[in-house]
């Protein structure tokens, strides 16, 4: 079963609107290298996002949490 992590990303790598927001870091939950969670603006909610996925996206890695593009 693959795992989930949070990763952080900060400076140029945040999303411009977040950036143009004042925001210098965003956090993403990632599962085998690949987003599946938008950009969140703190640990907290990416802690709290992660304690809260759905066990079919832990299974069979469906991209459910993935916001749209």
């Amino acid at each position: 079963m693959a795992s989930v992590n949070i990763m952080s990303v900060i400076g140029s790598a945040v999303p411009a609107s977040l950036r143009e927001s004042g925001l210098l870091a965003c956090w993403y939950l990632v599962r085998d290298g690949e987003p599946v969670s938008g950009p969140l603006t703190s640990l907290l909610a990416a802690q709290t996002l992660a304690s809260h996925l759905p066990r079919s996206l832990l299974e069979n890695g469906t991209d459910e949490m993935k916001s749209p593009k």
